[in-house]
């Protein structure tokens, strides 16, 4: 072990605990503390109910309903061709090509494909007063190479990305076709969207693009993503995703041995980080963090020139990330002085911590009207509306202070992000009517 670690990680926790961690309480009898991850009871109001049953009972909101209800088995069909198309992040390109193929099939006034890759859909209101978003995202967390293809087995498909968010899509979709075939026309624009990057180190930038200074006038922005129906999204899950890179000369293990070490340097900032970060996450607002990637070397007898990780941390409080994000800051300078002191020869190492990640935390009021739209509608078509917190496309339009939530795509289905995912149709036509409720409410109706 070595002399300068020990004391340097003592000094950091000992400086952390006291400028931004609460000691922890030994007292088994004390109350536990309030961490502030509780979320806010959804109560609907009885003015949103009424509003949403009104709409739901005009004859051509009933008739969209019947389009719903027949496109079950063809959406079913694009559901898997969509899915066999691979979209990595930052290779959205080919999915976005089918995606505005089908969104063209469906009715759109008009459908373009804008520079980061954004797939959008415009299905133009009578007055133009209001822009509601309905966005899923096309891309998908595996990397290039991933085996896509769908497996049916029953009524079940299996494949990577088919419920995240392939099946979003399918959603966003079936609102505009179900519009379009039943004659609904709004007053406010209603853009029907597929995002890119949203997944991995995408860093929401097809959001981010639309949202940009001098972008799109947006009202409010409805995401579809994860499986629950009932759940209504009021609490973003802020993160910072870092890429830190130690450099050095390299050389021999043995003839150059005394260099400092990259790697050597990473596995010290990993561990002063973590000890830090473990005693930060322990109160307060809820609070993660994750070493996800590491890499670097050339072979087991060379001392490496590059070591190289990825880490992800979350909050749903902003000052609690400012300060995990700092503790991370923190450990990385140690582990380089640390590291450097006890080289023999050569040069010092250096490090280049990029933020390659940063998801505004932010929260929206319960009674925010698109929020109590949300509940009315899941109530009207029978279901239990329950808030719920994530880190989805709504988080940027919610930290603009623009209306936003997150709804389910409907279905069954699990183990999203692995290889095993699979999904569903039960009673998937409810995520669509939902959806289609929810954007009539926004963009109000003739």
């Amino acid at each position: 072990m070595s002399l300068y670690r020990r004391p340097c990680i003592t000094a950091l926790l000992v400086f952390l605990a006291g400028c931004t961690i609460r000691p922890v309480d030994d007292d088994a009898g004390t109350p536990p503390v309030d961490d502030g991850s509780a979320l806010p009871e959804l109560v609907t109001e009885p003015g949103y109910v009424s509003e949403i049953e009104t709409i739901t009972a005009r004859p051509d909101v009933m008739a969209a309903f019947q389009v719903i209800e027949r496109q079950k088995e063809p959406s079913h069909r694009d559901l898997i061709r969509l899915t066999a198309i691979p979209a990595p992040p930052f290779m959205e390109e080919r999915r976005a090509s089918a995606y505005a193929a089908m969104l063209r099939t469906a009715g759109a006034d008009s459908v373009w494909i804008d520079e980061v890759g954004n797939v959008l859909a415009l299905r133009r209101g009578t007055t133009r007063d209001r822009t509601v978003v309905l966005d899923g995202h096309l891309d998908t967390v595996f990397p290039e190479g991933t085996d896509v293809t769908v497996e049916q087995r029953g009524d079940t498909l299996f494949a990577p990305g088919v419920g995240d968010d392939t099946r979003g899509l399918i959603v966003v979709r079936d609102v505009l076709l179900s519009m379009v075939e039943s004659g609904i026309r709004t007053q406010g624009d209603v853009l029907f969207v597929g995002t890119v990057g949203e997944e991995g180190l995408g860093d929401l930038r097809g959001v981010k693009h639309i949202l940009r200074d001098g972008g799109a006038r947006v009202d409010a922005w409805i995401a579809v993503d994860g499986g629950d129906e009932t759940r209504v999204k009021v609490q973003a899950v802020g993160s910072h995703r870092f890429r830190v890179t130690f450099q050095g000369p390299g050389g021999h293990s043995w003839g150059a041995f005394g260099l400092a070490n990259p790697h050597h340097a990473l596995g010290r900032a990993i561990e002063n980080f973590t000890l830090a970060a473990d005693v930060h996450t322990g109160h307060g607002p809820r609070t993660s963090y994750s070493v996800g990637r590491i890499g670097g070397g050339t072979s087991v007898n060379s001392i490496p020139f590059e070591s190289w990780m990825e880490v992800d941390m979350r909050s749903i409080d902003t000052t609690r990330l400012a300060g995990i994000d700092s503790i991370f800051r923190a450990a990385v300078d140690s582990a380089l002085s640390e590291e450097n002191e006890m080289r023999r020869d050569g040069a010092p190492l250096t490090v280049d911590v990029a933020l390659v990640g940063d998801r505004p935390a932010g929260n929206v009021d319960v009674t925010t009207p698109l929020i109590q739209r949300a509940a009315a509608a899941t109530r009207v078509l029978g279901g239990e509306p329950s808030a719920s917190s994530s880190s989805t496309n709504a988080n940027y339009p919610m930290y603009l202070g623009i209306p936003a939530t997150t709804i389910g795509r409907g279905g069954e289905g699990a183990n999203a992000h692995a290889l095993t995912e699979w999904w569903r149709p039960v009673n998937e036509d409810v995520a669509v009517k939902k959806a289609l409720l929810l954007v009539l409410a926004e963009a109000g109706l003739e």
